[in-house]
């Protein structure tokens, strides 16, 4: 089962916070800046250790909140290479790459934000950017503990992670939403202007087959017998930041592929989800943490997958096992599949869509803390072991300004035929909490009568999070969506405005109106 722990917060946000933040912004001294965050004490032990002026308006105060999240991450990652080199086992080996990788992410995340915030090297972004960027930063923290937890090396990791950061990135989203807030930021149709201005074209080709860079086939006619192998090559290859289009042709390649935070704007087109086929079978029983179980991990911006299926074969005896992995903001999964049993689809962090895939799993199989929409996608639960309960969902929002949460609309979830002949003798929920606040709604979706009356599952039979959670319901059919008896819990809603509803659009959970059109693939804006 998923790890629910750490980095949750309480709410500590009270009507006096708020009417604080909301005041009128004025030159007072770290010790009112601070008092204004949720964690104000490694704010003022740190903002005011190196003499900085204090912040004039709240803008400034949250370009320095995030430079000294950025300074503790960077003495994270240092000491981290210190721990390193005592592994002394498997697991703490495991952990600790998993650690280190996410840390360096982190760092990335915060220097983008601080570049966008600048406006330096002609990136420039607005607030919402921001929100996504330093939620993105924060889950990393959350996923490394996690996985330190899963392979019961937490002492062995908690040093890398007791330096303030994640406290100081909590309160880097909570200044930014109150700009966030005062601000209404203008969509306009194209790429955000921090992405290449040669990807507006490229992305709308009608035929990204013939238009590859490289070309990889299990027979040996295309350029490569290895998808790794040719991305690694174009990727070293490329002059500028232009697209690279990896076309794989029909067959099954049994490789685990990482497309690192350096390796942006890459497409991968296969010749449809039956044919194309990539797999692995890595798992938590292996040995691997939920992280490093992906049999394809994906961290560069503005990823594209068409017409593959990313599969991971550990099986239902095996535990967490993941097919993809994505914490690519602003990607792109089209008529795609997703195939495993626990934890299938890791949707991490950022900005992401699905439309039209196929998705396949038992637990937690469509888990993370990414803000992700899925449209017109098939979700197949499959039988379990026995004595296990499915569970759809698993969202891993964990501070309450994170701009994340998992939206699925105008889909169908279904029981595939082997569960569907035994279906009476197993539960299935659309989802649990992982993290304090987590959020999760399905909108306008077929729910078969494979879904359970009540709902929704509680986290290990606790009441953890059911207060604090978002979980919501509208709008759907079929003979499982009926919500008279639904769960009763505080953050469960059946959510009856449209305006409410809205919230968790393509427009508004992950700006889509600003750079789905470019990409070619349909899409619904709204409900």
């Amino acid at each position: 089962m998923k790890v629910g722990l750490g980095l949750t917060f309480s709410i500590i946000f009270s009507s006096l916070y708020f009417s604080q933040t909301l005041a009128d912004d004025n030159p007072y001294d770290f010790n009112y800046w601070c008092s204004t965050t949720p964690h104000p004490e490694p704010c003022k032990i740190l903002m005011g250790s190196h003499r900085r002026a204090a912040p004039k308006q709240r803008a400034e105060f949250r370009t320095m909140a995030v430079q000294v999240a950025l300074e503790r991450a960077l003495h994270a990652v240092a000491h981290g290479r210190k721990i390193g080199q005592s592994c002394r086992s498997k697991h703490q080996k495991a952990a600790w790459t998993d650690c280190q990788k996410l840390l360096y992410n982190t760092i990335f995340q915060l220097n983008q934000t601080i570049d966008g915030l600048k406006k330096k090297n002609g990136i420039g972004c607005t607030d919402f950017d921001a929100q996504t960027w330093l939620s993105a930063a924060l889950t990393n923290l959350q996923v490394c503990q996690s996985g330190s937890v899963q392979l019961n090396v937490s002492k062995f990791i908690a040093p890398i992670l007791s330096n303030n950061v994640s406290e100081l990135i909590s309160n880097s989203l909570a200044i930014n939403a109150v700009l966030l807030d005062r601000t209404e930021e203008k969509e306009e149709l194209g790429f955000p202007r921090w992405l290449p201005e040669g990807e507006r074209k490229l992305l709308q080709s009608s035929s990204l087959a013939s238009r590859a860079n490289v070309v990889v086939a299990k027979d040996g006619s295309g350029n490569f017998r290895s998808i790794q192998a040719a991305i690694n090559y174009a990727v070293a290859r490329r002059r500028g930041s232009g697209r690279i289009t990896v076309y794989v042709k029909r067959g099954i390649y049994g490789e685990n592929i990482e497309i690192s935070k350096d390796m942006n704007q890459i497409t991968l087109v296969g010749d449809g989800l039956r044919y194309t086929i990539i797999t692995g079978s890595r798992s938590s029983t292996a040995g691997f943490t939920t992280y490093g179980s992906a049999t394809v991990g994906v961290d560069g911006v503005g990823f594209y997958a068409r017409g593959i299926t990313f599969r991971n074969t550990a099986g239902p005896q095996n535990g967490q096992a993941v097919a993809l992995r994505s914490a690519s903001d602003l990607s792109v999964f089209y008529a795609c599949g997703f195939e495993g049993y626990q934890d299938t689809l890791f949707v991490h962090a950022q900005r992401q869509f699905f439309k039209t895939c196929y998705i396949f799993g038992t637990i937690d199989f469509i888990f993370g803390n990414a803000a992700v929409v899925f449209q017109n996608c098939m979700i197949y639960v499959r039988k379990p072991l026995l004595g296990q309960a499915n569970t759809i969902t698993a969202q891993g929002r964990g501070d309450p300004f994170q701009n994340t949460g998992i939206s699925i609309q105008n889909s169908r979830v279904m029981a595939t035929p082997e569960l569907n002949r035994v279906v009476r003798s197993f539960k299935t929920f659309l989802g649990r909490p992982w993290q304090q606040y987590s959020r999760t709604v399905f909108m306008k979706t077929y729910l078969g009568s494979v879904i359970s009356p009540e709902g929704w599952s509680p986290w290990l039979n606790t009441n953890f999070a059911q207060d604090t959670l978002y979980y919501g319901e509208y709008g759907n059919c079929g003979p499982s969506s009926s919500t008279r008896n639904r769960v009763n819990w505080k953050g469960y809603h059946v959510i009856r405005s449209a305006t409410v509803a809205s919230q968790f659009t393509v427009t508004n959970l992950i700006a889509g109106r600003t750079w789905l059109p470019a990409t070619g693939v349909p899409f619904t804006a709204g409900l």
